[in-house]
């Protein structure tokens, strides 16, 4: 197997501000007009992005959410669990990874809106996932989540949450 420092450097990732490393690999060169989108775009999107993204132990990506459905694909590496929290504070999480006979799954789908974390639970480990969005990425559509403010909307994953925000 592969280290993390070799698909970073392969890959050509780059640090991403909620954690990991990212490169997009794909945009679509089509437009949605925003007309045409729901109201919780301000402007057109592109069609589609996709991205690389790698997440090396200890770190993790912070709780986030996004405005366009997201679908996380695992590539290689170590089980990595994916935490959601719904808008109406349902706690859920998945595992993707390697072993379907673990409970892992290849893919995975967050919803537009739900709170979504990622870490990984084996020291020395790392996850290489590729995510697919449509509408596509726009950083504009991204909301970390602030600690306090998630905390008093959510206190009973007070310490979910304050172990995977910065």
């Amino acid at each position: 197997m592969y280290s993390a420092k070799f698909w970073v450097e392969h890959l050509g990732l780059q640090p991403h501000l909620e954690g990991g490393f990212y490169r997009q690999t794909y945009v679509s060169s089509e437009l949605i007009a925003q007309p045409h989108l729901p109201p919780r775009f301000d402007g057109p999107r592109t069609f589609s992005t996709a991205i690389y993204f790698l997440l090396e132990h200890p770190d993790f990506s912070a709780f986030h959410r996004l405005k366009s459905d997201e679908v996380w694909h695992f590539y290689s590496g170590a089980p990595l669990t994916l935490w959601l929290i719904s808008p109406q504070g349902t706690l859920s999480s998945l595992s993707l990874g390697p072993d379907p006979s673990k409970g892992h799954r290849f893919q995975a789908t967050v919803p537009a809106g739900c709170w979504l974390a990622a870490s990984l639970d084996t020291p020395g480990s790392y996850a290489l996932v590729g995510c697919t969005m449509a509408p596509g990425f726009e950083f504009a559509d991204l909301e970390l989540a602030q600690r306090g403010a998630l905390v008093q909307q959510f206190p009973q994953h007070r310490p979910l949450i304050e172990r995977l925000t910065r």
